[in-house]
């Protein structure tokens, strides 16, 4: 038996109240591993052409064999479904103990379908799950509900809930857990509010059942892992300017400076106030805390404090994502009110990036003078934003329309081209005109604009794992090609993205053969990224994204920037999207029968 794993995965029908239990197949854990890859398989049998938000939608929540063990950064858990925001499958990750307490529960996962006849939520524990009335819990925010199901069921439970917004099925709606960690993107947190589905509660057994195949060997593989992780030459490495010191928001200073930081909704590509809400600023300013996920040497989590109308709030935490896209991508630069928009965000169960994208938009196009003032937002009007995301949480309003998200939102008033999305999805904190590999791998990412599909400015900022020139398009696509492979295969571990900073296919490999107890290759590793990442476009190919949905705003095409370091710059889309087609055997984004019987999808 492969080591790593529970064996369980519970199906839940929350229509019947059914549950039932079985064991993945060992052909299915060896050729998608676990946790995305996984779930990718679960979601592509379930079928394309179900209604996200309809109770034969699949919600698949998952952790991976290296999940809740004692491989350094694998305190993750994913949810998979097919997204109510873009149409296509969607994977979204939240670190924290979630994912490790839901294994120690003694399970892999759950296949969630169906939707109950009143609100309830999910007790894992003891390798068994039950179903409980939630009655009481909805309308709450996500902070309430923790609050009180960990008093219910003890303070070592990990909960994991949507808020207001999922309720009100925004589409995109998030999942909080009690660190908040969100697993964020895609609405995952709407499908969970079209099922009445309000949280989840793992209650941790026997953490000891899960150990490694190969001991001594596993021990000198994560040795080598922590030694990457720990060299001096990462960004991982606990120094000054680091992760550990700066949070994920280390970044906002250096991706403004080089002119690759999308401002006033992508109008600009640096804001000299942009610093106010920069890594450094926080720390200096409302840090409280330094906390950590399971297993994890970098605590990149900043625990912060402001005070709102006299009254402390303290939260996890002011991400770089979060930052941008509620600060300099939305002309904000008062610390206290870009802060507590996260804050809200987190309470209500929104997705941060594509609330803040939302608020962007809709300031542009009240400038514009497309939406009314009275209902709209002016950039810098941060105080008002907040006011408009309780709306937006809520459904009331001009927040009904906006709670589709940007894409539809902007198209619903005649004006598309506001809306910096890809395939529905908006943008994160990078600009392609500044980083050009952000350029194809927004397009080509299989969930919407995203950065997570493939992190190219590991490479290009950071010089991992090999140093590029941010605004040269030239050999992007192989390396958005390698990020995406890879990181499929890192995402069905469960690892953080953020181990790829340090760690290569060498330590991965060496980590998933001593520990599950499967010898597999650098070359290996890549294979099954590839089968993971390819599966997902053949769904969303017959989901109807084909021929031409590889593309990205016109902004981003057409536009110049405007900012020293990539002054003069827009996106070589098409150059870089023949290469990237070449590279994975596909037809303009489609792909054909021989790519998908040469990788055993069919």
């Amino acid at each position: 038996m492969l080591k790593g794993y529970a064996h369980r995965i519970a199906k839940i029908n929350l229509s019947t109240g059914e549950i039932d239990y079985f064991a993945p197949s060992e052909d299915d854990l060896r050729k998608y591993i676990g946790g995305r890859g996984l779930g990718v398989k679960y979601v592509f049998e379930n079928g394309v052409d179900v209604d996200p938000l309809g109770p034969d939608n699949l919600l698949a929540v998952l952790t991976g064999p290296l999940t809740g063990t004692q491989a350094k950064m694998s305190g993750r858990l994913v949810v998979v479904t097919k997204s109510p925001l873009t149409g296509t499958i969607t994977d979204s990750h939240m670190g924290g103990w979630t994912g490790p307490k839901l294994k120690w529960a003694g399970f892999d996962g759950l296949l969630i379908k169906g939707a109950a006849d009143k609100p309830v939520y999910l007790l894992v524990e003891n390798g068994q799950v039950s179903i409980h009335d939630a009655s009481d819990l909805w309308g709450k925010t996500t902070h309430e509900t923790h609050e009180i199901l960990r008093k219910r069921h003890g303070e070592d439970a990990d909960v994991m809930a949507i808020g207001p917004a999922g309720e009100n099925l925004v589409k995109f709606a998030a999942w909080i857990n009690n660190d908040e960690r969100a697993s964020g993107r895609g609405g995952t947190g709407a499908v969970g509010g079209s099922k009445k589905l309000k949280a989840i509660v793992m209650v941790p057994g026997d953490k000891s059942v899960y150990q490694p195949a190969d001991k001594p060997a596993w021990k000198e593989a994560d040795k080598r892992a922590l030694a990457k992780i720990m060299d001096e030459q990462y960004v991982t490495a606990p120094r000054k300017g680091g992760l550990s010191v700066y949070g994920t928001n280390v970044l906002m200073n250096i991706t403004n400076s080089i002119g690759a930081l999308p401002t006033f909704n992508a109008q600009h590509t640096s804001w000299e106030k942009a610093v106010e809400m920069s890594g450094e600023a926080v720390r200096e300013h409302i840090l409280v805390k330094d906390n950590t996920c399971h297993a994890c040497p970098v605590a990149c989590k900043k625990m912060v404090e402001i005070h709102l109308n006299g009254k402390p709030i303290r939260f996890e935490s002011i991400e770089y994502e979060s930052a941008w896209a509620h600060g300099p991508d939305s002309g904000g630069d008062d610390r206290t009110w870009v802060s507590y928009s996260i804050y809200l965000c987190n309470a209500f169960g929104m997705d941060t990036i594509e609330a803040g994208n939302l608020i962007a938009s809709t300031m542009e196009a009240t400038e514009k003078g497309y939406i009314s003032e009275e209902e709209g937002l002016k950039f810098g009007e941060t105080q008002k934003q907040c006011e408009f995301l309780e709306k937006v949480a809520h459904r009331q309003g001009i927040g009904d329309k906006a709670a589709e998200g940007p894409a539809k939102f902007m198209a619903s008033i005649g004006h598309p081209e506001l809306a910096m999305e890809v395939k529905g999805q908006a943008i994160p904190a990078y600009d392609p005109r500044g980083l050009k590999g952000m350029g194809i791998a927004y397009a080509t990412s299989n969930r919407g604009a995203c950065h997570l599909r493939a992190y190219t400015p590991a490479s290009e900022l950071l010089g991992v794992p090999y140093k590029t020139d941010p605004i040269e398009w030239r050999g992007k696509a192989e390396l958005t090609k390698l990020l995406q492979d890879l990181s499929a295969f890192t995402d069905s571990l469960d690892l953080c993205k953020f181990s790829q900073f340090a760690e290569g296919l060498e330590e991965y490999a060496d980590q998933y053969s001593t520990y599950v107890g499967i010898k597999i290759s650098p070359d290996d590793v890549l294979k099954i990224g590839e089968r993971i990442y390819t599966m997902e476009r053949y769904y969303n190919n017959l989901a109807g994204f084909r021929e031409g949905s590889d593309t990205l705003p016109e902004r981003f095409l057409k536009e110049p920037s405007d900012s020293q370091g990539s002054e003069g710059q827009v996106t070589e889309l098409r150059e870089m999207l023949d290469d990237y087609y070449k590279l994975r055997g596909w037809n303009e984004g489609v792909v054909p029968e021989e790519k998908l019987k040469e990788l055993g999808i069919i």
